[in-house]
């Protein structure tokens, strides 16, 4: 599983990046990677219009909300 942060670097996005971390963390497998995407024509491209957003595997999951450690950890382990 590949994880990606998708936002421009503002507080909320490395909130979100720490929350994805921690997750991760708590997992016995977690994911295999994880990345951020923070170019503006990127963003546009995914189809992102409200930031930050998590993508898993390619798929936007989460789109403009700062997702909590514990919700972040059940979304990624059932994927």
């Amino acid at each position: 599983m590949h994880v990606e942060i998708i936002g421009p670097g503002c507080p909320r996005c490395k909130k979100v990046e720490r929350n994805v971390n921690r997750a991760a963390d708590q997992l016995a497998e977690g994911p295999e990677s994880i990345s951020k995407v923070e170019d503006d024509m990127e963003i546009i491209e995914r189809g992102v219009m409200h930031t930050p957003a998590v993508a898993i595997d390619g798929e936007i999951v989460i789109e403009g909300e700062v997702p909590d450690v514990e919700e972040l950890t059940e979304l990624l382990a059932a994927t």
